[in-house]
């Protein structure tokens, strides 16, 4: 390969691939399991409870963020980390069809989202290595949307694909077995795929060497911690996602719950469709305008309406518990206005981690925000579980609703640049 044309390379030829790559094994661990469990009749509060805890590797990612920063190059750790996720996959596949598959399914779920945190720690610092600030503005959307669009597609086409071959086969960890199989040759494809495709930033390169690794390794997390403003930086990555922390768990057990128990009794296949198809174009549309957006006015012009589009389409879930329709394409509507509001508003939020992260260690920096993003989806979804058994799921959404306001609190105490995203004229 020519290195001019690798360093070079068009950022539509490997950053859809390589966010649909970063989603893939983050979708299998947090959100595809959800539903497998749910079908192999797991409890709302033990699925809520250990796939909570799986979101533990991405909230202490930053202890090792600053070894892949200062080890090898983030292309390579890209490619291998990949291969290593496609071996995970394919033994989630072997284990599904054992008596003990709750045990060890979760404990091959653990090794993945090791494996996927570290991706995203190299995934992400390549991004910013890669490319310019203004382009980094507009292709956040892009990178958004992929990354939405697997985990659109495992909730959509993989699960409507579990429903179907469960109907084929007659056995549930039949279907999910096959899924994860399928899984794998894909993830091994991508991975060969980016092993030829991603550029060769001439930034791409570590840092430190020998003695001076261990002290640079910690120069990165006091320099994080030295930012000004950090509580409140801390307090907006920790609060954003609080309801939807919560939401996420809840959502597809709610969809596939019987109506006597306050779900909508939907079908695994119609779950697949509802999620992916009309949801699927409308999360694509929400995310690539919300990066076209915030390239245009910039992120502090573009912040507050986007964090109300993303926060107050989650009153369709309320409505939803309340009315328990039957039809399908009323629900999959609902489902795509909540996903077009997800879409626009995420953006916001992936923008100002990289506005935070920004600076000579904008890899490591970048995955402490991440870190704590993690985390403040980790400590409310592991309560969410138990809070809607108790209180069942049309109180559980009207609570959805009042924890939004932590989210506009903490937006309305940071602190943007005037310009920052916004593509401006080059000299």
């Amino acid at each position: 390969m020519n290195d001019t044309t690798a360093a070079s390379r068009n950022p539509w030829a490997w950053i859809p691939t390589l966010y649909f790559g970063q989603g893939i094994p983050y979708v299998v661990v947090m959100t595809l399991s959800v539903i497998m469990y749910k079908n192999l009749e797991v409890s709302n509060t033990d699925i809520a409870l250990y796939t909570s805890w799986l979101y533990l590797p991405w909230v202490i990612k930053p202890l090792w963020s600053p070894l892949i920063e200062l080890f090898g190059t983030k292309r390579i750790w890209i490619t291998a980390l990949q291969f290593l996720v496609g071996v995970a996959l394919a033994m989630v596949a072997l284990t599904i069809p054992g008596p003990d598959y709750f045990r060890m399914t979760l404990a091959v779920f653990w090794l993945m989202a090791f494996a996927s945190a570290s991706h995203d720690i190299a995934a992400d610092g390549f991004y910013m290595l890669a490319l310019k600030t203004h382009e980094q503005a507009a292709f956040v959307g892009v990178r958004s949307t992929f990354y939405r669009l697997a985990n659109i597609g495992g909730q959509g086409g993989l699960v409507y694909l579990a429903g179907e071959l469960q109907e084929r086969t007659g056995s549930m960890k039949t279907a999910w077995s096959i899924v994860f199989f399928v899984l794998c040759a894909m993830f091994v494809a991508l991975a060969i795929y980016h092993q030829f495709m991603l550029p060769k930033p001439a930034l791409d390169q570590k840092t430190a060497r020998g003695d001076d690794t261990m002290a640079e390794f910690w120069r990165v997390f006091a320099r994080f911690f030295s930012k000004p403003g950090i509580w409140v930086i801390l307090g907006f990555l920790l609060l954003y996602r609080f309801p939807e922390a919560q939401l996420l768990k809840l959502a597809t057990p709610f969809l596939l719950d019987k109506p006597e128990l306050g779900g909508l009794g939907l079908s695994t296949k119609q779950v697949g469709i509802a999620y992916g198809t009309v949801g699927l174009i409308a999360l694509t549309l929400g995310g690539l305008l919300g990066g076209w957006v915030i390239s245009r006015v910039g992120l502090k012009r573009a912040l507050w309406p986007l964090i109300l589009i993303m926060h107050v389409p989650n009153a369709v879930f309320l409505l939803l518990a309340f009315a328990q329709p039957h039809n399908l394409w009323l629900v999959s509507t609902a489902l795509a206005v909540e996903q077009f509001g997800y879409g626009l508003g995420f953006t916001a939020y992936l923008m100002y981690m990289i506005m935070v992260a920004d600076g000579p260690h904008k890899t490591a920096h970048y995955a402490i925000c991440t870190g704590f993003m993690a985390l403040g989806m980790m400590l409310p979804g592991m309560w969410s579980g138990w809070l809607q058994a108790q209180i069942g799921y049309l109180w559980f959404f009207a609570w959805v609703l009042i924890a939004t306001l932590p989210s506009f609190a903490m937006a309305a105490l940071i602190k943007v640049p005037e310009a920052f995203g916004k593509k401006v004229a080059e000299s």
